[in-house]
């Protein structure tokens, strides 16, 4: 084809984002079905040449060669076909060139429908397949629109919806307004690649950590678990990998300019870092800070299906005095809430008077008395490492569900 149509062709892959190759087969397609409407029938198979240096493409009706022809439209006798292809012999494939002198307006017309049609499906693929390789990542997005419901964001050229439900609470959107998003999958539709966005995702306050934080980034530190209450608090567990390395203060950074930069990306989302640790028990008072926690009970420490078919969960029961105890809860139940979420254990709080009874009920219910070590008796949560407290042994894991531990308590 003339330099200037391979010209128009780059001009087009530039503007839609689409190979060469894939604008050249939308216009091969488009000649063919041309043909087929003025000259040929849908059964026929068109083969369309684009020679460089030529004016016009060159059509090309493709049949096989055979002994008996029982269908025209693809068959052509092995007579016939030797008058183009003095040697052709039967299953060869014959091309013969029947491209019309000139192309009719409704052709042309349909011609141009096909390649409109071909460049919107070549665009849609390859959008999604830019960004399908990038699930599980931050994109930098800018807001053009916003409506009472969504946020309409501008991610590389494509426009996006950030609804309600991935807002962060709170969050004031403008138009101009740059942001970063968690992209957690995409999904090809009718319509086109469909991009799930979030600004509540646990994975994007990782993601942003991982960014800030180079220790995190390289492997040194391992983020092992988050719990997170959009907009107003997160818990982090981290695990150090280097013995030279203190997780929370690579974390936290010199005077917090590192966790404050994260902060900053998420609305002022309080983040709490906490050290990460094998024992649930430490784990769990950990969790629970900023309270001091006087005990913790392992009830089960795996998750599993009884005998009854149903759903038994890890769970913990904990201890704290009085005063500590609005503390551990938190407001409206957020502390408690994502500690439980972080250390994956059911907590039940106790106040640290009913620790005796608990025990002396628990035993009763395990048939057997209770090893002293179950308990980390008046000890914080900062030494409850150095504490003799262990997970209750067993043969068989105890299992009491949340009426029993209410019992126990009464």
């Amino acid at each position: 084809m003339r330099a200037s149509f391979l010209a128009a062709i780059n001009q087009i892959c530039s503007d839609k984002n689409v190979s060469p190759d894939q604008v050249i087969e939308a216009v091969k397609q488009a000649i063919a079905t041309a043909y087929r409407k003025d000259f040929g029938n849908k059964e026929q198979e068109i083969r369309v040449d684009l020679e460089e240096g030529k004016d016009m493409p060159t059509i090309l009706l493709v049949k096989e060669v055979v002994d008996d022809v029982e269908n025209e439209n693809f068959e052509i006798s092995v007579k016939d076909a030797r008058k183009i292809k003095p040697n052709a012999e039967t299953g060869d494939e014959i091309t013969i060139d029947v491209t019309p002198i000139e192309y009719g307006r409704i052709a042309t017309q349909a011609a141009k429908q096909v390649i409109l049609q071909k460049l919107q499906e070549a665009e849609k693929m390859s959008l999604y397949q830019m960004f399908k390789d990038r699930e599980d990542e931050l994109l930098t997005a800018t807001v053009t629109k916003t409506d009472p419901n969504w946020v309409t964001l501008e991610i590389e050229g494509m426009t996006v919806s950030l609804p309600w439900r991935e807002q962060i609470p709170g969050e004031h959107y403008y138009t101009g307004k740059r942001l970063r998003v968690y992209l957690e999958t995409v999904e090809m539709t009718g319509k086109g690649p469909q991009l799930r966005i979030s600004r509540t995702h646990s994975n994007l306050v990782k993601k942003l950590l991982e960014l800030e934080i180079p220790e995190v980034r390289n492997g040194d530190v391992e983020i092992k678990a988050i719990a997170r209450d959009p907009g107003f608090r997160s818990k982090v567990a981290v695990l150090s990998h280097d013995p030279r390395i203190d997780p929370i203060g690579a974390c936290v950074g010199q005077k917090g300019v590192r966790i404050q930069a994260v902060m900053e990306e998420i609305n002022g989302e309080r983040v709490d870092m906490i050290e990460w640790s094998e024992d649930p028990i430490k784990l769990i008072s950990l969790a629970l800070q900023p309270a001091a926690i006087s005990a913790v009970i392992i009830i089960n420490d795996t998750e599993h299906i009884d005998d009854a078919g149903r759903k038994i969960k890890k769970r913990a029961a904990v201890f704290v005095e009085e005063a500590q105890r609005p503390m551990a809860i938190g407001k409206k139940g957020q502390n408690i809430r994502l500690a439980t979420e972080l250390t994956s254990y059911e907590l039940d709080m106790y106040n640290y008077e009913e620790l005796p009874a608990f025990k002396a009920k628990l035993s009763a219910l395990r048939g057997g008395a209770l090893s002293d070590e179950v308990s980390v008796d008046g000890a914080p949560a900062e030494v409850a490492e150095e504490a003799t407290a262990t997970e209750v042994q067993d043969e068989a894991p105890v299992v009491a569900t949340e009426e029993k531990v209410e019992d126990a308590a009464a």
